[in-house]
């Protein structure tokens, strides 16, 4: 019989494990001698604060990161025929806006059973504390890094969230936040509502909703932190 695949959910920061993750998550990770991970040295960092301290060298890691190929990605089909597989993202939840999706789609094309475990989501989190529609949301990912393109996107995602009164949900990465948060300040109508959620479960979380005709007022600024942005016109 082949195992299974475990998705391990991890920390969104550097901190005790134990403080966000239920028990049975900790557990289920030392029992585990085989992980595809997105790095490996955050993984081992992770699983040492989980209880494996001094036995991470007898553990087996393999990559599944934004520059693995397809070919690739296939041949992890053969760890399970060894037995139970770990996946663990970079922070927070398995295969959410994470390339682990792609080993969990490959399971489930070979019948595979996938055992999805309990963890912190920052785009939840933030989207819990926003005050915003929590009945009708959607995650865009990565808004364009090119600036005509990214107005376009913006301008886009104000028209849908006003059509469909739903939460627009995306991130940046961090050392472009500052950026982002100075086009969406710019380019959304002064009542659209914002919110800026960064540092989520780390003691320097950060959150807040205002329209932005507010924060034109009371400007933030949110450094190389991960953040989420929510807006609902």
């Amino acid at each position: 019989m082949p195992g299974k695949l475990y998705l391990i959910p991890s920390p969104l920061g550097e901190y005790d494990p134990a403080e966000v993750l239920p028990a049975r998550v900790l557990e289920t990770a030392r029992s585990l001698k085989c992980f595809v991970v997105e790095e490996v040295r955050t993984a081992r960092r992770f699983l040492s604060a989980a209880g494996l301290k001094g036995h991470i060298d007898e553990l087996e890691f393999h990559t599944l990161n934004e520059h693995t190929n397809p070919q690739e990605v296939e041949a992890l089909i053969a760890l399970f025929c060894k037995g139970d597989v770990g996946l663990i993202s970079e922070a927070g939840l398995p295969a959410v806006a994470d390339p682990g999706a792609a080993l969990v789609a490959l399971c489930h094309r070979n019948n595979i059973e996938v055992v999805p475990l309990t963890g912190p989501s920052s785009l939840m989190l933030a989207l819990m504390a926003s005050g915003l529609n929590g009945q009708s949301f959607a995650f865009r990912g990565y808004l364009p890094a090119k600036t005509d393109e990214r107005k376009t996107a913006v301008k886009e995602i104000e028209r849908l969230s006003k059509q469909l009164s739903q939460s627009q949900l995306f991130i940046e990465t961090p050392y472009r936040n500052d950026s982002l948060l100075k086009d969406l300040l710019q380019l959304l109508q002064p009542s659209t509502r914002l919110t800026v959620a960064a540092d989520l479960t780390l003691p320097t979380a950060f959150i807040g909703t205002k329209t932005v005709a507010q924060w034109r007022k009371e400007p933030v600024t949110i450094g190389k932190r991960p953040c989420v942005f929510i807006i609902l016109a």
